[in-house]
């Protein structure tokens, strides 16, 4: 219970501006039990007192009954109301707040966990944790209602109002260790749920991949194996739920033969009479059946409430998922120079990727970093803008070690163009104004056209409001790989980072291209890594990565003469050519 209210107060707090919602729902559900409550009372002393006399009072009490009614089906279209409002707005709320600390994740968390488990919390826990406030105050409504019922019992009998309670107090721990037990399983099966969820979303996203791949019965094979599981997850939980409800069930066809001869005993013994035995018996379902099935109900809506609290609270209050980390200093005016110094990195702690590296890029100079696959080039420009942490060393932009800047002063300043970039499925005047929410039409169309992507956009039929598609689907590797420069161009951030992003595209773009980086030299710190020598043969200095470290550095010119890797790089490109 203790858990139950602390989630409460929590959820509670996303939803506070809707509070004059709540307190009319509250109000409506206190009408709501006074009329559950109140009724039963006067039926059960009109049943009592009737005789044949009393015509008119029958009729007078139809009116009255009538009248209840009508204000019961009133209150319950002004509850039904609020509560969507209330509940609407405390979703979005949560599903904002949960958004953004899913941002400040550590990449390595995201990296460790499926995008299922994040879209399930997302979505479905978000709903039930609202759904609280709104179902769940109805089922403790008909709670109380039920309540009123005893105090009915109470009025008319007490001998059988003890035999009604302790019926009902067995019935109800029968209930509470059912939750418990069914709580348990209920936590694995949503665990396997976000499994199923991100495989479900790759089967979508990666269609494409799977189609080129043949790989749609494998991956078939290896979904069909996560829905089992999930399936036998849920089998688990409703064998435990219908073992308690049988057993429950019995006990409930128990207590009512009991209840029979109880009521008969009472008659024969003058305790009561025979109008008052039939009214008691008529309560046997509101308190044996009703009452047992709004407890289970509610306490199932509690336990379901608080696992769906501990997921989403896990992310929220850094419990299980770890956060980024930034330190507070900020940098108003970037000149845009930043070092590595003996930076050691690792992604699983057994391979390093980078050993001791060092180098130092100077402001508004282009540079390029050469090496095979795998050497850490990727890497470096994640750990520029602190996707993940170092093991050891430290890099600093401007003299100032980056665990001591805040983000705006990493990420703000920092454009990264990689190989593969996300474009996300809106359109492509969208995709820019991610970047930039004040951005003009100008500014589009001139990013656009530095990116060589302005012909292409033209040529479609709604131009710049063409929607991409997700990940950009709609659009070729070189179109993708464009529109992410005009995305960079668009930021205006100091230091620009190109993570092979030349490598999809022809000669003849990339041409464009190479002219367009050319237009920023001098303007910003650049610097490339390229598969694709023709792209760095321009920079002020290139840097030769191997096992981790520096090996070699100098101009085209240079490299060509004084280091035999290089060369070699060289002459392999031109006979490719």
């Amino acid at each position: 219970m203790k858990e139950t209210i602390r989630n409460l107060k929590k959820v509670y707090s996303y939803g506070k501006e809707y509070k004059s919602c709540l307190i009319i729902q509250i109000i409506c559900c206190i009408v709501g039990i006074a009329i559950n409550i109140s009724v039963p009372l006067v039926s059960a002393k009109f049943i009592v007192n009737f005789t044949d006399s009393i015509w008119n009072q029958a009729v007078f009490m139809a009116l009255i009954l009538l009248g209840i009614s009508t204000v019961n089906e009133f209150k319950t279209l002004i509850i039904r109301k609020n509560t969507q409002i209330f509940r609407r707005g405390t979703v979005r709320n949560m599903q904002m707040s949960l958004g953004r600390e899913t941002l400040r994740l550590e990449q390595s968390t995201l990296d460790s966990n499926s995008s299922g488990a994040f879209i399930q919390r997302l979505t479905n826990d978000t709903d039930k944790m609202a759904g609280m406030f709104t179902t769940g105050m109805g089922k403790l409504t008909g709670f109380l209602s039920n309540i009123g019922s005893f105090v009915t019992i109470l009025v008319i009998d007490y001998h059988m109002f003890i035999y009604y309670l302790l019926a009902a107090t067995i019935l109800t721990i029968l209930h509470y260790i059912k939750n418990e037990q069914v709580g348990k399983k209920d936590v694995e099966f949503r665990n396997q749920s976000d499994k199923v969820a991100g495989l479900t979303g790759e089967l979508v996203r990666g269609a494409r991949d799977i189609k080129m791949l043949f790989a749609k019965e494998s991956f078939m094979k290896e979904l069909d194996k996560n829905v089992k599981l999930q399936s036998e997850k849920n089998f688990e939980m409703r064998n435990i739920d219908m073992g308690f409800n049988l057993v429950i069930d019995l006990l409930k066809n128990f207590f009512e033969f009991i209840t029979i001869v109880a009521l008969i005993y009472l008659v024969t013994k003058d305790i009561i009479t025979v109008a008052i035995a039939v009214a008691l018996y008529s309560y046997r379902s509101t308190v044996l059946t009703d009452l047992m099935g709004t407890v289970s109900s509610l306490l199932e809506e509690c336990k379901s409430f608080n696992i769906s609290c501990n997921r989403v609270f896990d992310i929220i209050n850094n419990k299980k998922f770890k956060k980024e980390k930034f330190g507070n200093k900020h940098i108003n005016n970037i000149v845009g120079e930043f070092e590595f110094k003996n930076v050691v990195f690792s992604y699983d702690d057994k391979n390093t990727i980078l050993n001791k590296l060092n180098l130092k890029i100077e402001a508004n100079k282009t540079y390029g970093i050469v090496g095979k696959s795998g050497e850490g080039k990727t890497t470096m420009f994640n750990l520029l803008c602190k996707m993940y942490d170092t093991k050891s060393g430290f890099i600093s932009i401007d003299g100032i070690d980056i665990k001591e800047l805040d983000e705006e002063s990493i990420r703000g300043n920092i454009t990264i163009i990689s190989q593969n970039p996300y474009i996300f499925n809106l359109s492509i005047k969208d995709n820019l104004k991610l970047v930039k929410n004040d951005i003009t039409d100008e500014e589009i169309e001139n990013a656009c056209r530095l990116a060589c992507l302005d012909n292409f956009i033209n040529s479609l039929p709604q131009k710049y409001d063409t929607v991409v598609g997700e990940g950009g689907v709609n659009l070729s590797g070189g179109q993708r790989q464009r529109l992410a420069i005009a995305r960079a161009l668009v930021q205006k951030t100091k230091i620009i980072l190109f993570d092979e992003a030349t490598s999809a595209l022809d000669n003849e773009t990339q041409s464009k291209i190479q002219k367009a980086i050319d237009n920023l030299k001098d303007k910003y710190t650049i610097v490339i890594i390229a598969h694709r020598l023709s792209t760095i043969v321009n920079c002020d200095e290139i840097m030769i990565l191997q096992n981790g470290q520096i090996i070699d550095s100098g101009t085209h010119k240079e490299l060509l003469k004084s280091n035999k890797e290089y060369k070699r790089l060289c002459e392999t490109e031109i006979v490719e050519k």
